[in-house]
């Protein structure tokens, strides 16, 4: 039985696409790079900036360090409200809570970023606890933000913990701290992308998933 949950934040909890993307691009457009192909942008939404401009566009450290402020320079006023919570996450929260499970975030944005998002969104006070990256980005990885977590909630087991999440770097996080992982099909994962790097459980949407872990009790 699942008694606490975690939670991934973009493309899991809100569709950030937009700011995202505008803001990777206004990043991009400083080094003289004009990018129209989306498929290749949402790369972005998920996994740390810094290893996305590296990995994706092969920047040097230097490089990639200035795109991140670039992102930054838009995404601190504007492209932090380019965003949409999905219409069930509040309903799905809420279904949790009611039902005595405690809940997380555990996202590889920086923190200070991600709690103006809950707040802005109204579902801050859900959480019993939040992790995320140090606002210049390191301590970012997905094993690091799940285990700042298991840190402070020490009282449940790994056998207790599950993350939910839509990018491969949440389902390997999970995998690394030894607990379980829900992927969801609704954020920017590739194709099969959640099935090869092994989630232990698949949905849909947020309600579904967590219908899933009530039914656990069961």
């Amino acid at each position: 039985m699942f008694k606490l949950i975690l939670f991934d934040l973009d493309g899991t909890l809100t569709d950030s696409k937009e700011g995202i993307i505008n803001c990777v691009k206004y990043a991009l457009e400083s080094f003289g790079i004009k990018e129209n192909d989306e498929k290749k942008l949402f790369k972005f939404i998920g996994p740390p900036l810094y290893d996305s401009f590296r990995g994706i566009y092969g920047f040097s450290h230097d490089d990639a360090v200035c795109a991140v402020e670039k992102y930054r320079e838009r995404f601190t006023n504007t492209g932090i409200y380019e965003n949409t919570v999905y219409s069930d996450t509040a309903e799905a929260l809420e279904l949790l809570k009611s039902h005595g499970k405690t809940l997380a975030l555990a996202t590889s944005k920086p923190y200070v970023y991600a709690e103006r998002i809950l707040k802005n969104f109204k579902i801050f006070d859900y959480f019993d606890y939040a992790s995320g990256a140090e606002p210049d980005g390191s301590k970012g990885y997905k094993d690091e933000v799940i285990s700042k977590v298991l840190d402070s909630a020490s009282a449940f087991s790994l056998s207790e913990t599950v993350i939910i999440g839509d990018r491969e770097n949440d389902v390997l996080g999970a995998k690394k701290c030894g607990i379980s992982s829900i992927g969801l099909r609704r954020g920017y994962a590739e194709k099969n992308e959640l099935e090869t790097a092994g989630a232990d459980y698949i949905f849909d949407n947020l309600l579904d998933a967590a219908d899933f872990i009530l039914k656990q009790e069961i």
